[in-house]
């Protein structure tokens, strides 16, 4: 199976077209999506999305590490590390190619 990679102009394209929304209004919703995740993330919250996964934050503790040229010892400071763990419906719509995430919305909506 060959990777194909999808930008965000290609992201914001397909919003758009399945959305029937114009391409500016996706492109709005798609980065008002990433600044709500990095603000929350940055206020040290986590964000879970039924069926879809959780977006979390992991602390990562300084550590000595070595330079690869020289091989002498660097100190790399602490960071925290955003994470994305992938729900059921998402890892079960990715292995079987159903559109279960979808599914599992709208049982949630009723639909």
């Amino acid at each position: 199976m060959g990777k194909i990679a999808v930008n965000k102009t290609d992201l914001i394209d397909a919003m758009a077209e399945a959305s029937s929304i114009s391409k500016v209004a996706a492109g709005k919703a798609l980065s008002t999506f990433l600044e709500s995740i990095t603000q929350t993330l940055q206020a040290g919250q986590s964000i879970s999305l039924l069926g879809f996964g959780t977006f979390g934050m992991k602390a990562r503790a300084a550590r000595t590490g070595r330079n690869p040229k020289t091989g002498e010892p660097i100190q790399i400071g602490a960071a925290n590390i955003p994470f994305f763990k992938a729900g059921k419906a998402l890892k079960d719509a990715v292995n079987c190619g159903s559109n279960e995430v979808d599914e599992v919305h709208q049982e949630k909506q009723g639909a």
